[in-house]
């Protein structure tokens, strides 16, 4: 399921032209109980609190909100990115939220909301990585290793726009998680790992200079909600997204925990 200059404009970008929706003329769920799964493992998107304990995160904020506009009672659960779209397709779950990149293959599965944020990929390396700068002359270090998650945006621009379209390249490293890749990142066991902007961030900032973003984006991907299919819930959910992003709440999220927040303080 990625801070600089270039990260912030590319989360200053993330939305399209809003809407004239306010909270006045939103569907009232009278009190439902939706369940929303996630993964924690994408911060400031969403994630554990080092200090806490808690849950908490970008993603965490915008769907509290949702549910106070919409009127329903959310509940938290978690699971694996593997096991995650599935689930809400098998309805085990009502919406799953961890950073998904919107795409065709995953709306054979599930419905989408409409995107609530647009972002873009990077190269997180460690912080004294200096043989190469971006993708060229990452792909021209033969013994350079990246760590990915299967089938997540970041494993296939390393496949189709780092490497060379062979998805079983040894070059590329699988994990569970996107934390374990990072894990495997500081230990030296990859070089590096490809990740939006909004958990690049997070990665970056609790670092303490051990882990730095380089190079330019490597695609853009827009993120939404996922929900079983025909989910009476879909219309709702992009309703109270149209307002959120008319009233100045995105911006203010945005502001929160792309520019004020800093994990660990």
């Amino acid at each position: 399921m990625i801070r600089s200059k270039l990260v912030l404009a590319a989360i200053a970008a993330c939305l399209l032209a809003p809407f004239a929706a306010n909270a006045q003329t939103l569907p009232d769920l009278a009190g439902k109980k939706v369940v929303v799964v996630t993964e924690n493992a994408y911060p400031p998107l969403q994630f554990v609190d080092p200090k806490s304990g808690k849950q908490i995160g970008w993603e965490y904020d915008f769907m509290n909100e949702i549910a106070k506009r919409l009127n329903f009672k959310v509940e938290y659960q978690n699971t694996s990115w593997d096991a995650m779209i599935q689930a809400v397709a098998d309805k085990q779950y009502d919406i799953g939220m961890t950073g998904i990149t919107i795409n065709d293959e995953r709306k054979a599965k599930v419905d989408f909301s409409d995107p609530y944020m647009r972002n873009e990929q990077f190269m997180l390396v460690r912080g004294d990585e200096s043989r190469f700068t971006e993708a060229k002359s990452f792909a021209a270090l033969k013994d350079g290793l990246i760590g990915a998650q299967p089938g997540t945006s970041p494993f296939y621009t390393a496949v189709y726009s780092v490497l060379d379209g062979n998805e079983h390249n040894p070059r590329i490293k699988l994990f569970e998680t996107f934390g374990a890749t990072v894990q495997a990142l500081k230990a030296g066991d990859v070089d590096v790992v490809l990740t939006d902007g909004t958990a690049g961030k997070g990665y970056v900032e609790a670092s303490e200079g051990k882990l730095k973003l380089i190079g330019g984006p490597l695609g853009t991907e827009d993120f939404g909600f996922i929900l079983a299919k025909g989910s009476d819930l879909v219309k709702p959910v992009n309703a109270a997204i149209a307002a959120l992003k008319a009233d100045g709440t995105i911006d203010a999220l945005n502001k929160k925990w792309f520019l004020d927040y800093k994990i660990g303080q």
